[in-house]
């Protein structure tokens, strides 16, 4: 904890945002309608069928959580892979953000109204009047 205000590690924000992404999607509950249940396709299925063919199964994968950092391969899949682990993994996405990420530029109304805040704060010199 002392550290914490001098320190700072990219790959913990980009893990820490990829767990409160699935906390988020999981306290917003699971919507239950017919089309979620698909009663139907269980039916036409059967018990012993296979769902995964199915486009029903395959539209609402989509809905669940995608995870961009943790890797739910099949263990030889991982390892044939390189068995980059979640701390890896963020390292990777956090270098990549700092050497690709191009934002774009505010608007320019947006851009004047912060620079007035900042021009109200500060001094001739740019120190910030409340340290005075």
């Amino acid at each position: 904890m002392l550290e914490l205000g001098i320190t700072f590690d990219y790959a913990q924000m980009l893990m820490n945002n990829e767990m409160a992404r699935m906390i988020k999607k999981a306290v917003n509950g699971i919507s239950v309608t017919d089309e979620t249940l698909a009663v139907d396709v269980i039916k036409s299925v059967g018990t012993a069928g296979n769902f995964i063919c199915e486009d029903h199964t395959y539209t609402h994968m989509k809905t669940q959580s995608q995870s961009k950092l943790i890797d739910r391969s099949m263990r030889e899949n991982w390892l044939a892979a390189g068995a980059k682990d979640f701390t890896q993994r963020a390292y990777e996405g956090a270098i990549s953000i700092l050497e690709n990420y191009k934002p774009e530029p505010l608007p320019e109304k947006v851009a004047a109204a912060l620079r007035s805040i900042v021009e109200e704060t500060e001094d001739e010199y740019g120190v910030p009047r409340s340290l005075k």
